[in-house]
């Protein structure tokens, strides 16, 4: 997972509240909602979700509104984390991390001009060697449609059929190795397996910053995801107070430095910046610039036409 410090943040957290943490991992958004309405609800205390599904979770009650009055660090959010257009004023959430979707790449396979565009994986002609894509519905569909120029959220069904078409002949194509999550994606770039993957930049961050000569990431000039996950309880979450602790206790300045310090993910913690490691600070891969920034898209939630992007990922990955 490498999300935290598995072993220190739950033994730390024991140690101050008395408390005992066990850790469940899921694969993707998807299977968290599934496991929540198969009665997980009751089971967990605190779920970890990313923004585009969070719509869902509020809208099916699958999630219950927070006592601010037990959360008196979430003063340290920053302002673009208390206002989100699903959750605003944090009656559901408290931001845990951010970051970006990108391209991880070996520098002695591809050039740093190639990385430049999506099209070093998307164009049959330019690819320089055996890549992965990203096992993610959103993330693939939307880095196509802005390859194509369309909007990265686009539910328009002629956007999504040339999207769609554009990932079954990329994965026909004899360098693409499929569809798999970020993490085993990196490790194979990492091993040479690969030469490229589509990746969240935390996990490419820590090996690239290990070895920065042999590995790059980078964020493609057509566009990517700006994502971010949050702390939410579930509706029947059987200890809810013991979870606002562990909310209010990630927000604590050094606890959220040492969570972003340790997964090289952005914090949302302005207290935190403090004790943020100062070369990740300076770092585009983790702290967008202004310019990077003006290319990246939050995953909106599509309601209804969820349906037409799921029909559309089910083509690509079945043909």
């Amino acid at each position: 997972m490498e999300y935290m410090d598995e072993e220190k943040m739950p033994a730390d957290f024991e140690e101050k509240f008395g408390i005992k943490v066990r850790l469940a991992i899921y694969e993707n958004n998807e299977e968290m909602v599934a496991k929540l309405q198969a009665g997980g609800a009751s089971q967990y205390d605190i779920i970890v979700p990313s923004d585009y599904i969070m719509p869902v979770l509020i809208n099916q009650r699958l999630i219950q509104p927070l006592d601010h009055a037990k959360l008196p660090n979430l003063k340290n959010l920053k302002p673009l984390f208390r206002e989100t257009s699903y959750d605003p004023g944090n009656k559901y959430s408290v931001a845990y991390q951010w970051g970006t979707v990108g391209l991880m790449y070996r520098k002695d396979k591809v050039s740093d001009a190639a990385v430049q565009s999506w099209s070093v994986l998307l164009d049959a002609d330019k690819q320089p060697g055996a890549f992965w894509l990203i096992d993610s519905v959103r993330e693939m569909m939307g880095i196509a449609l802005v390859y194509q120029g369309k909007d990265f959220n686009s539910t328009n069904p002629k956007d999504l059929k040339a999207a769609a078409d554009l990932l079954v002949a990329t994965k026909r194509t004899k360098n693409c190795m499929g569809f798999k999550p970020g993490v085993g994606g990196k490790n194979d770039v990492v091993a040479g397996i690969a030469v490229a993957a589509i990746v969240y930049n935390g996990d490419a961050i820590q090996s690239v910053t290990e070895d920065p000569d042999k590995l790059g990431f980078v964020i493609p000039n057509e566009g990517s995801e700006i994502w971010f996950d949050s702390m939410c309880i579930p509706s029947k979450a059987p200890h809810p107070d013991a979870a606002h602790k562990w909310i209010n206790w990630i927000l604590e300045p050094e606890v959220g430095a040492e969570l972003s310090n340790y997964n090289q993910y952005a914090t949302p913690n302005a207290a935190a910046e403090a004790f943020i490691t100062p070369e990740d600070l300076k770092n585009p891969g983790i702290y967008p610039t202004p310019e990077i920034m003006k290319k990246l898209h939050f995953t909106k939630d599509l309601g209804k036409e969820n349906r037409i992007m799921d029909e559309a990922w089910t083509r690509t990955k079945s043909h």
